[in-house]
């Protein structure tokens, strides 16, 4: 390994679509063994100049090296032929082959009397980087984390020596991201050259060596990580100060607002997603949901919201079961409900209607003319877009041209302005730069203080443990126990969300419910 020598040297790389100007002469280098993290916010051009090196995308200008040598990679073929390959983000995989049939798909001479020596490379490589995996399993079979172990060998039985990871960990445990950094400390120790994206700060200062920060498709500065800090590089990628300290606003609870009892919810296969779930919502108090994705938190919130049937139990509110009514008889029931789905476009909002026309959808029948309200509704979407810093060229584009985290700000804008009691969110900041997700927490602990009470679906459980009253965990549907942020860790969260520590039970009580299945005020089973 010649560290004289870069692995791959971007030069000043541009890349416009149309009048976007997407990446504007990007210069980045990554050495022969070595990490390094791009960081960057919403719309600073990371994932295109990825594509670019991956073949995705071609270059309107600039030169690309690799290993010194001037090449040009204008598809996927020409990334892999150079040692590169990308894991995305969104894997790329087909659930019904086995893992095996993933890598060789697409392979010359993919015969049947290759596939022993095939079986073969495949365990080499596995146990050279300590991956432990079966090659047998089928896709659909797998949990996250093994999909993502899968999608790495791919690019490394091609040969990649080359390899950029697109937030690697956003659906990892604290155990499985561990593991991950092994295998990426391997690769390095190999010989590999690594680029991760993340959003995660406390990741890039653990795992890379360099970090190189874009800031609104320019290029800014690259860092040694050894003589930066989160600050320094929230600083750099925003342009300016950035508060990163996320205060757990104290409150003085109410009574709870909705209790669940013995909730049990289907998936859209017909298995069983929730599996006889009790916890309670208060007001003034957040209380976070940690899990493994796929553990039953998509569903759980949809049926609390009236969008999904509930197969058992029941959802209380004021002595009353709401389980069957629609969302419009919920709010008539009192309940003044904020939903944030994970699914942004197709849940939550009208991608082909202006952010005008979405603020109008959730109050559009409340005028008293048959004329509804636009101009209003122009107010409420300039507010959201100065508020939340949405990157459009007015309130009348239409969401389904806006970025994603541009998006979600806009879905989170709408429904804070609805004025709700609860605010059931899943993911409120994903695919949102630092200093938009911080804006975030502030507008729920803003809310925290008017006596909301918010069911927080997270990922980050630095975020959790920061932001959240109570973390409640679950694992294949099933409750493992209802903690006090400040009294955990990440370490047990992480053990809880794979099933390794239920702490359900409590001297025979459920963790978060009272013995008689009703709310006390001074009879609570809660983990101390």
């Amino acid at each position: 390994m010649d560290n004289n020598i870069y692995a791959i040297e971007l030069e000043n790389i541009t890349k416009t679509f149309g009048s976007v100007v997407a990446n504007k002469n990007i210069n980045l280098n990554v050495k022969q063994g070595e990490i390094l993290a791009l960081l960057g916010e919403n719309g600073s051009g990371k994932t295109t100049l990825m594509n670019m090196i991956s073949g995705i995308y071609k270059p309107d200008s600039g030169s690309v090296k690799v290993n010194g040598v001037p090449v040009s990679i204008n598809s996927p073929e020409d990334s892999k032929k150079y040692g590169i390959g990308m894991v995305h983000q969104h894997f790329k995989l087909v659930d019904v082959f086995s893992a095996a049939d993933n890598i060789w798909m697409g392979t010359e001479g993919t015969g049947l009397l290759l596939k022993k020596d095939r079986y073969e490379r495949i365990s080499e490589i596995s146990n050279k980087f300590g991956f432990d995996f079966n090659p047998r399993k089928i896709v659909a079979n797998m949990s996250v984390s093994e999909k993502q172990t899968l999608e790495i060998l791919r690019v490394l039985y091609y040969g990649a020596k080359i390899i950029i990871l697109d937030e690697p960990t956003a659906v990892l445990t604290v155990q499985e991201i561990r593991k991950l950094f092994d295998v990426l400390r391997r690769m390095k120790a190999e010989g590999h050259s690594i680029i991760i994206i993340t959003h995660k700060l406390n990741e890039v200062m653990e795992i890379s060596d360099r970090v190189t920060i874009l800031r609104k498709g320019e290029y800014i500065d690259t860092v040694n990580t050894s003589e930066t800090n989160e600050q320094k590089l929230t600083d750099l990628m925003v342009g300016h100060k950035v508060n990163l300290n996320i205060a757990r606003v104290e409150t003085t609870f109410d009574r709870p607002l909705l209790e669940i009892r013995d909730l049990s919810i289907n998936n859209d296969e017909g298995s069983k997603a929730i599996d006889s779930v009790n916890f309670y919502i208060r007001g003034g108090e957040i209380l976070g949901v940690a899990g493994i994705a796929g553990c039953g938190q998509k569903e759980l919130c949809e049926a609390i919201a009236g969008l999904r049937k509930v197969e058992g139990g029941q959802i209380i509110h004021k002595g009353d079961n709401i389980v069957g009514l629609p969302p419009k008889a919920i709010i008539e029931k009192g309940i003044a409900m904020s939903f944030i789905p994970e699914d942004r476009l197709g849940m939550g909002l009208a991608p082909s209607l202006s952010i005008t026309d979405n603020m109008m959808l959730k109050n559009y029948n409340k005028g008293k003319s048959i004329l509804v309200d636009r101009d209003s509704a122009r107010v409420k979407a300039q507010e959201i877009i100065d508020k939340l810093g949405v990157v459009t060229p007015s309130t009348e584009t239409p969401v389904r041209r806006l970025s994603g985290g541009n998006v979600q700000k806009v879905l989170v804008g709408r429904e804070i302005d609805a004025g709700p009691n609860v605010i059931i969110t899943a993911y409120p900041v994903r695919g949102l730069d630092i200093n938009s997700s911080y804006a975030i927490y502030d507008i729920l602990n803003d809310q925290k203080k008017m006596g909301v009470g918010i069911l927080f679906v997270g990922e980050d459980l630095d975020v959790m443990l920061a932001l959240c009253d109570k973390i409640m965990v679950l694992c294949h549907g099933k409750l493992m126990g209802v903690v006090h942020a400040h009294k955990t860790s990440k370490e047990e969260l992480g053990l809880m969300m794979t099933g390794a520590k239920d702490i359900s039970l409590i001297n025979g009580k459920v963790a978060g419910i009272a013995k008689d299945s009703r709310i006390e005020e001074t009879k609570e089973a809660e983990v101390e």
